[in-house]
């Protein structure tokens, strides 16, 4: 039996949700970039292996060409380098609700390129979902120093736009092209777009190969990232793009429960009603009214 496309999103914001402390793990082993590049690179050449082995049919058409490079330019390359370098300027409270915009972004764009209609119910649960993660966000609101600079807030924006626009792309591609040779593609062209970027703004050699290090990328690289995009490709087929994008609220809360289970970090009445807003948001935007397809 087909797993149900909604238990797939889970899975993959799961998977997404546990790159975090793998990132914050290995962060000082490498230049920023050029650790995301790598992550890219070795993703997508996974993908592309199993994509050889299979047989999976190459993209026919220059359509899909471009949908393919839209993924890899907006959600692989500009997501990573937006958040990367937003994260040094901007406060973590105000990117992280900024950045889980992206469900409304993502949703206003289906409805423009897609042809998909959210009715009320959906956007109602869009919007609770976002009011839930700032209440999340609320403590980590304050910076540490000087102040949100606009130029970091626009690095987050960026991300959270390249994000989105590379939702939608996905979404053409869902039943067009096979996931595994999509996304290895995409995430390929987002790797060569890190890489270069990483070779004009870091020192790319300055890797110190640690056993935590290594562990930590192919973590990164193959799970959070090979499978997670695998398995959200064939949820996009399935799903509405805003109902899809909606299980993104659950991640901070996926964050909230290991923190709690397994580092001791203290959970207060404040973010466990932002938790229950942020599900209440997914069931609200996620169900079967909450995104259609016209």
């Amino acid at each position: 039996m087909p797993v149900p496309p909604r238990l797939l999103a889970i899975v993959v914001m799961a998977l997404w949700a546990a790159c975090y402390p793998l990132i914050a793990v290995a962060l000082e082993d490498a230049p920023h970039l050029t650790f995301a590049a790598l992550r890219a690179a070795l993703g997508g050449a996974a993908l592309m292996a199993v994509a050889l082995a299979t047989g999976a049919a190459r993209p026919a058409t220059r359509s899909q060409w471009r949908w393919i490079a839209v993924a890899g330019i907006g959600m692989t390359g500009i997501g990573y380098f937006g958040m990367f370098h937003g994260a040094e300027f901007v406060s973590p409270g105000l990117a992280t609700v900024v950045s889980n915009a992206q469900p409304l972004i993502a949703g206003l764009l289906a409805a423009l390129v897609l042809g998909e209609r959210t009715g009320a119910l959906g956007w109602s649960g869009l919007a609770i979902g976002l009011v839930g993660i700032a209440v999340i966000a609320l403590p980590s609101f304050a910076p540490a120093t000087g102040g949100t600079s606009p130029i970091g807030l626009g690095y987050v924006l960026l991300a959270t736009t390249g994000v989105a626009v590379g939702n939608i792309a996905i979404k053409r591609l869902a039943n067009e092209v096979a996931p595994v040779m999509a996304m290895g593609l995409q995430l390929l062209i987002g790797a060569a777009l890190l890489a270069a970027l990483a070779i004009l703004l870091e020192d790319p050699t300055s890797i110190d190969w640690t056993g935590r290090f290594v562990a930590a990328l192919l973590g990164l690289a193959l799970p959070g990232t090979a499978l997670a995009f695998w398995l959200w490709q064939i949820t996009l087929a399935r799903l509405a793009v805003s109902q899809a994008v909606a299980f993104g609220f659950i991640v901070p809360v996926i964050g909230l429960t290991v923190g709690w289970a397994f580092f001791e970090e203290t959970v207060t009445a404040l973010t466990i009603a932002g938790a229950a807003l942020s599900v209440v948001g997914v069931y609200l935007a996620a169900g079967p009214l909450g995104g259609r397809r016209t």
